[in-house]
């Protein structure tokens, strides 16, 4: 039988969206990702203004995107967010949203071997896209917003000013910045939330306690 969110039962709807609510606030949105991305789109942007040729420019592109992990890395211990959220089940579902950008990789390579000019659009497409599922997986409409952003945003820019392709990555750069600041204030809207629920609860406990 097909499970879907109408077929759970309220309690499980509100175990759900507590896991998600959960992942949120322990990892902070992803956020640590995000300024990392923010700072590699930026290099890739200087990439792009250097004069080397396009497939060199692309070549450089895919493999400064390895620095991703060590900068999350490092971005996520001054930010203090978690990597992985032991009991949450979860957890694996964001790893596995993460790793279904690969498969779209081999349309980067035939953009590589046949229109490197296009390969700077073509990854911030991917990108872009590729932030639709963590709107769910986190719980806010943010990563759905800059998804579209990002991959419509890139393709006007390509299509409006095809001889700067540096616009690109630049203006990806600018919208993850943007996106990083949205997902931290979403991020306090929630403890805050969760503090005065928590507050209430402690309230009508004390408030019982005392007709006793």
């Amino acid at each position: 039988m097909k499970m879907t969110t109408s077929t759970l039962s309220t309690d499980q709807v509100e175990l759900l969206n507590e896991w998600r609510t959960e992942l949120s606030i322990r990892c902070k949105n992803g956020v640590n990702f995000i300024f990392a991305a923010a700072v590699i789109w930026a290099a890739i942007a200087v990439i792009w203004n250097l004069e080397l040729s396009l497939y060199n420019q692309s070549i450089l592109t895919f493999s400064i995107s390895g620095l991703m992990l060590p900068l999350a890395w490092l971005f996520g211990k001054i930010m203090k967010t978690a990597w992985n959220v032991e009991g949450n089940p979860l957890n694996k579902v964001g790893i596995i949203f993460n790793i279904g950008q690969l498969f779209y990789f081999p349309f980067l390579f035939i953009l590589l071997g046949n229109k490197p000019e296009y390969f700077a659009l073509g990854y911030a497409i991917i990108t872009g896209a590729h932030f639709f599922p963590y709107a769910w997986y986190y719980k806010t409409n943010w990563f759905g917003i800059f998804a579209g952003l990002i991959a419509f945003g890139s393709w006007t820019i390509a299509v409006s000013f095809p001889e700067m392709s540096s616009l690109i990555p630049a203006f990806v750069s600018g919208c993850l910045l943007v996106l990083g600041v949205c997902l931290l204030r979403d991020f306090r809207l929630k403890i805050g939330q969760k503090s005065k629920v928590a507050s209430f609860e402690v309230s009508k406990k004390l408030e019982g306690f005392c007709l006793i």
